[in-house]
């Protein structure tokens, strides 16, 4: 009876997210902000993977996200490489950074594991600061526009880059969920329960994360480069950001429960509109009362259910089943 709930819900949810710009404007400014709500969520899914089901809270998921958007961006710009092929670079070159910083780092345990990730982001962010002639440091960087093109992956209308990023979360979320079920995803689950437990029973600890780290950095290194396409325009503090990338997709994880393949969907459904709104309506000189209560309400959600939003539905699913019994 779950499955087959839990197959109609996904479908439900699959096909609502098919039609959405039918009924919203083409240009306009929701398409943009749902197109926004689905990168993060794909971004948040492939962080799920370290994050969630080994429990290893990455600071430094940035890094192969800025990787991404610069890889592919200069391959297009230096040698006319298409985004379509410098995203799948840009996978193969984030997975192998983040496999060799899995190396010294996967024997770390809880807060000295977050430290030293998001040191490595904030000297990714520093060296794409200082080295100008490639990144072109701070000034930022341009894509090369050439309008109403799919072999560079641009666009004259705002849907297909939803469809693009619809297509992104669903291939990050198919990935979580294999891997859940999968004989990496029980060794993920038992390392997450007792690491020194797991090796007693013949789980290779260190490879099981350095693993996880490759496929998490690989998905990562792709959403970079689709939002480098979509907006045409970045500079290392806002890839490379700590609080814009790292930390947010960690929340969005946290708010919507980490570990499941819901919860950086409906993280993102509240976070993404939720700061857009507060950045809007607070605009000019309540810009700093936005970020005040954007932060109360994500505190309010945290006490509320300190497991995420997955697990205040499941609740209140069992609540009212209780009630119909």
């Amino acid at each position: 009876m779950t499955v087959g709930r839990n197959a109609a819900a996904w479908t439900a949810l699959a096909v609502v997210a098919l039609a959405m710009p039918w009924f919203l404007e083409d240009q306009g400014y929701p398409i943009r902000v749902l197109t926004l709500v689905l990168l993060f969520a794909a971004m948040a899914q492939a962080w799920n993977i370290v994050g969630g089901l080994a429990n290893q809270i990455s600071l430094g998921h940035a890094a192969f996200f800025g990787l991404g958007a610069y890889t592919s961006t200069l391959l297009l710009m230096r040698y006319g490489l298409s985004p379509w092929l410098g995203m799948l670079a840009a996978m193969a070159l984030a997975a192998v950074v983040g496999g060799l910083l899995s190396l010294p780092t996967m024997r770390l345990r809880g807060h000295y594991f977050a430290l030293a990730t998001l040191a490595f982001g904030e000297v990714m962010r520093a060296i794409a600061n200082t080295w100008a002639s490639v990144t072109g440091g701070p000034v930022g960087i341009s894509v090369p526009y050439s309008e109403g093109s799919f072999v560079l992956m641009q666009f004259s209308s705002s849907i297909p880059y939803y469809y693009l990023m619809l297509a992104a979360l669903a291939v990050a979320t198919v990935i979580f969920a294999a891997i859940s079920r999968s004989k990496l995803g029980y060794r993920l689950r038992a390392v997450k329960a007792n690491p020194q437990a797991a090796e007693v029973i013949g789980v290779d600890t260190v490879r099981t994360r350095i693993v996880a780290s490759v496929i998490s950095a690989g998905l990562m290194g792709g959403c970079g480069t689709l939002y480098a396409q979509f907006m045409f325009f970045f500079d290392p503090d806002t890839v490379f950001s700590l609080v814009g990338i790292s930390v947010r997709v960690a929340l969005i994880c946290i708010i919507g429960g980490v570990g499941t393949a819901g919860g950086p969907i409906a993280g993102a459904l509240i976070m993404i509109p939720l700061e857009e709104f507060f950045n809007s309506w607070l605009s000019g000189e309540g810009a700093g009362y936005s970020q005040l209560g954007y932060g109360l309400i994500l505190i309010l959600i945290i006490l509320a259910e300190p497991r995420g939003l997955a697990a205040l539905w499941a609740r209140a699913r069992r609540l009212a089943g209780g009630r119909h019994g």
